[in-house]
């Protein structure tokens, strides 16, 4: 058990450095600094101890196993990065929706989702990686990200699969500075 906390550790403390990393390239200082700090609570911590294995989610682990995972559920309800965090009752449709995702947090989620790509495919981590497994997970999107929070996610996400960080951290400089997507 010390030896997969130990590695579960390694694993989340070198995907918040890179998000934090690529957060400060784009002048995400304070969300860099705080990315997934809930990580490290004993919800969401010890239930990643258990369901350690190293090459993907602990959370996936333990939806396969109960149904669903309360460590994510914990982590979705605390971090405004991902946009199930954004879901609410809709004013306009019957139930619920996504609501759209303020520019900084749409931001953000990129740099979750790079990172997690990063440390999970490791060499084999390309510029496409973040859009490969967004295709993967996209059917169970439409109903509940916002349609325009979705339409930006994609076009960054193709934007750093064709043209790499360097133009895509542009791009979102540029996003961040103007306000709105």
């Amino acid at each position: 058990m010390e030896h997969k906390a130990w590695h579960h550790f390694l694993t989340i403390t070198q995907h918040k450095l890179l998000v934090m990393q690529n957060c400060f390239r784009v002048g995400l200082f304070k969300q860099g600094l705080l990315h997934d700090l809930s990580k490290y609570s004993p919800a969401e911590f010890l239930t990643g101890v258990h369901y350690y294995q190293g090459d993907r989610s602990p959370n996936a682990a333990e939806r396969e196993e109960k149904g669903y995972s309360s460590a994510w559920l914990h982590h979705k309800g605390r971090n405004k990065h991902h946009f199930e965090y954004w879901i609410d009752f809709s004013r306009t449709s019957q139930g619920i929706a996504g609501a759209k995702m303020p520019v900084n947090y749409l931001v953000e989620m990129v740099m979750d989702r790079i990172a997690a790509c990063k440390v999970y495919r490791g060499k084999d981590y390309t510029d496409a990686s973040a859009w490969e497994y967004y295709q993967r997970e996209r059917p169970y999107l439409d109903s509940a990200m916002h349609p325009e929070t979705r339409a930006e996610l994609e076009k960054i996400l193709m934007m750093l699969k064709l043209r790499g960080e360097r133009s895509t951290f542009s791009y979102l400089r540029k996003l961040l500075k103007k306000g709105s997507y």
